[in-house]
């Protein structure tokens, strides 16, 4: 049986797994990069273990040093979450190979399903229905512009080893075809280490349902529900639901039949989302496979009475599921991501320190959070703080708790993505009196709602670590401080403080940060002659890139250079005529 779990994440997921350990009766270990020492999660742990680095590449991406700290824990297994590592074959090879159990699907799965153009020839074998995508990753972007010219517009390029919305970008325009593929690519290789793209036709406005599948080692193979994550910006969901709603019997179980066909096919064991895009016509197309817990799976967990997390680990020892049949809805269950980011600034993400984290209660709520007052938002990780499930008898149930929930819910320090969720669950196409209208880009779309900026945020917080030789006790032992930390003692202040950057004034001139995060490359040399509107440079924060426009025409003078830290309203450059 499993006694010590290595949990090879961050956040309220790895907050979220530790507590499943407990309730297992297994000990969890923690890891966290250096910005991340005193985060909730390591301190929701039984142990905790440096992975001495500040960037994904360096800390929850380094598998080498996972294993070894899995070892030097004394821990018989490793659970890796969502996002980094969570659908990497070579990282459950090595777990398995270091005499480790993987809490997760088989490595030979992992590299069927979590290589989605080896999925989409799976699904076909099995009759699940989807649209037409090149049968395999592209080279170049000369083969996205062909295929795009066959089949038409709009394209969606897509990350062929990854998730979660990272490396995945559509085409509208052919003379945007070239720089989105560049850009899925680079995005793919800073979220999962690797960077090939496939190609698909996109479906223009269609909703994102998914099964939510889990299977045991003895022939199981269960699908627990359906959910909604049509509520989506750049990709990445914002809120989801469970059961999916507004979708006929017929619909529900053709999804069901298509995930239990797939993931019978590829020998699946554990747990693992099927997802469909259901477009306008009634039509369904098979999308991907996530071989891995989903952000969402909470919703499934509220409306079946399942824990999946304890599921997983009981899977992983050998155990049969607690159900061996897709259970009938107990509930109405939605899901809202709590995200530092400013709705009013186009969903910019805002790192920072958290002054005030207040979050609802009550009947029928539940949340998932990785951070608390106090925490610090780390520019350099996933955007998202927290996870507010909303769960009730019928979905009018539902929608008014979370109407009352979000309204109790209070943050300061760094925008979050609350005024959104409060606009969106008064909004008419998503409550569906007069029929449920919200699709994957409805946000970008059909949502004209006026959100105000946050006010402006604190200066981002220094995350580093100040590193030094001590002697304890006669040995010697490495000691590492946070930054800010020191800063603060050294002005007598004694405790962590981070002051409000005075305001600043900006000749008409200047090019501004749009956000704070690191500017990734110009798009133009110093001294060009730039247009009003043109890309001039790529930024990038919390894994996501961003372009910067030139915001007048005229001659520029670059000032950052790229791959630098750039704070939020920092001058980048000037565009003078």
């Amino acid at each position: 049986m499993i006694t010590k779990v290595l949990i090879a994440n961050r956040g309220e997921i790895a907050v979220r797994i530790a507590r499943a350990c407990a309730d297992y009766g297994a000990q969890s270990v923690a890891v966290y990069a250096n910005a991340d020492i005193d985060a909730l999660h390591v301190r929701r742990a039984d142990e905790a273990y440096g992975l001495d680095g500040d960037k994904p590449a360096d800390s929850y991406l380094h598998i080498e040093k996972l294993i070894a700290i899995a070892k030097k824990s004394g821990a018989d297994a490793v659970h890796p979450g969502y996002g980094f590592l969570s659908e990497s074959e070579a990282f459950a090879r090595a777990v398995l190979d270091a005499g480790l159990i993987w809490i997760g699907p088989n490595p030979d799965t992992i590299a069927k399903l979590g290589d989605k153009v080896e999925a989409r020839k799976i699904a076909l074998k099995v009759g699940a229905p989807l649209v037409a995508g090149t049968p395999d990753p592209v080279k170049n972007a000369d083969e996205v512009l062909a295929f795009a010219e066959q089949h038409g517009l709009p394209i969606i390029i897509k990350a062929a080893f990854g998730g979660g919305g990272r490396g995945m970008k559509i085409a509208w325009r052919m003379d945007e075809v070239a720089e989105l593929y560049e850009s899925a690519v680079r995005e793919a290789v800073t979220a999962f280490g690797r960077g090939e793209c496939f190609v698909e036709q996109f479906l223009d406005k269609p909703r994102h349902i998914e099964a939510q599948v889990i299977a045991d080692t003895h022939g199981n193979v269960v699908v627990m529900g359906t959910r909604d994550c049509s509520l989506q910006r750049r990709n990445q969901k914002l809120v989801e639901e469970a059961p999916a709603p507004f979708i006929s019997h017929e619909q529900r179980e053709r999804i069901h039949s298509a995930a239990k066909s797939i993931c019978a096919e590829a020998g699946y064991v554990n747990a693992g989302t099927v997802e469909f895009l259901l477009s306008t016509s009634g039509a369904i197309s098979f999308l991907e496979v996530n071989t891995r817990l989903q952000v969402e799976h909470t919703v499934t967990e509220e409306t079946t009475g399942v824990d999946l997390v304890m599921e997983q680990l009981r899977v992983a020892d050998g155990l049969p599921l607690s159900i061996t049949e897709t259970p009938a809805p107990r509930a109405h269950s939605i899901e809202f991501r709590i995200n530092a980011e400013d709705v009013g600034r186009g969903f910019l993400p805002t790192p920072g320190l958290i002054s005030r984290f207040a979050p609802p209660s009550g009947p029928g709520v539940r949340l998932d959070s990785g951070v608390e007052s106090g925490s610090v938002i780390p520019g350099t990780f996933d955007s998202m703080m927290a996870k507010l499930i909303v769960t009730g008898a019928t979905r009018e149930q539902a929608l008014a708790r979370a109407r009352r929930a979000l309204a109790e819910f209070q943050i300061e320090g760094v925008a979050s993505v609350l005024p959104f969720h409060r606009a969106v669950i008064a909004h008419a196409d998503f409550v569906g009196e007069q029929g449920f209208k919200v699709h994957t880009r409805w946000i970008e779309s059909d949502f004209a709602e006026p959100l105000a900026a946050a006010v402006r945020a604190q200066p981002q917080v220094d995350t580093s670590l100040v590193r030094t030789a001590i002697e304890i006790d006669g040995r010697r032992v490495q000691l590492g401080l946070p930054a800010m930390l020191l800063q603060g003692l050294a002005s007598g202040a004694g405790q962590t403080a981070v002051a409000a950057a005075e305001p600043q004034s900006v000749d008409a001139s200047a090019v501004q940060s749009p956000i704070a995060g690191n500017l990734h490359a110009w798009k133009v040399a110093d001294g060009d002659e730039v247009k009003e509107g043109d890309v001039i440079a790529v930024m990038e924060a919390m894994k996501m890139e961003m372009q910067v426009s030139a915001h007048r025409s005229g001659r520029i003078t670059l000032v950052a250079q790229a791959g630098t830290a750039q704070a939020l309203g920092g001058v980048l450059a000037h565009i003078k005529s």
